[in-house]
């Protein structure tokens, strides 16, 4: 008799991280973001990485805005895992064309709004002003659905962000520390002997 077929392990871990995302961000995930997690959608940086959704200009803002959601710590922050390369693809590849063009009207307003409040270009703001900002906009966000019932552009930028975080190998071994073969069951382990939850 055949044995059922197996699933890769990475398989396992993806779904596992999807489902670790929808609880940090108190909500279900976008079909299109199980879709291209599920489907491997990558935060791996090529040496010379080319936008596909994104203009350079607008991947760097991306890059900017995702390292405030989650900031280099003790453990690297967003822009060291990739993040922005995984919004770009999820972007170009798995959202359908109008949620891309939100998106890219949400980049724009929230450059414009930076111009209005500090003079300047997003990613020329100071790290204060720029955490003000991005703060005031996710309060709108989380307050507001579209007449059509679509979220807010700040939303779906703050779900691929997290969800481009803990999917990658930076998120996954150092922030959660997952332990894809684990070591023995200890059943109460101090806190302050690991320093921080594993994810197993």
């Amino acid at each position: 008799m055949e044995s059922e077929p197996r699933l890769p392990d990475d398989a396992i871990d993806r779904r596992e991280a999807l489902r670790r995302t929808a609880m940090l961000l108190g909500a279900s995930l976008s079909a299109p973001a199980i879709a291209g997690v599920l489907a491997g959608c990558s935060s791996r940086i090529e040496e010379s990485w080319t936008p596909l959704a994104l203009t350079p200009e607008q991947g760097e803002l991306v890059a900017t805005i995702a390292e405030r959601i989650i900031p280099e710590t003790d453990t690297p922050g967003a822009r060291a895992a990739g993040v922005h390369v995984f919004i770009d693809k999820m972007l170009a590849e798995h959202y359908p064309p109008a949620v891309g063009q939100r998106v890219l009207d949400g980049l724009a307003d929230i450059d414009e709004r930076a111009r209005r409040d500090c003079g300047g270009p997003f990613i020329r703001c100071s790290a204060d002003q720029q955490g003000a900002l991005l703060a005031r906009i996710d309060e709108e966000a989380f307050a507001s659905t579209s007449e059509r019932g679509e979220p807010h552009y700040f939303r779906t930028l703050k779900e691929l962000t997290l969800l481009g975080y803990y999917t990658s190998e930076i998120g996954a071994t150092q922030e959660l520390r997952h332990v894809r073969v684990p070591g023995r069951f200890e059943a109460c382990v101090p806190l302050s002997k690991i320093g921080r939850a594993w994810a197993v």
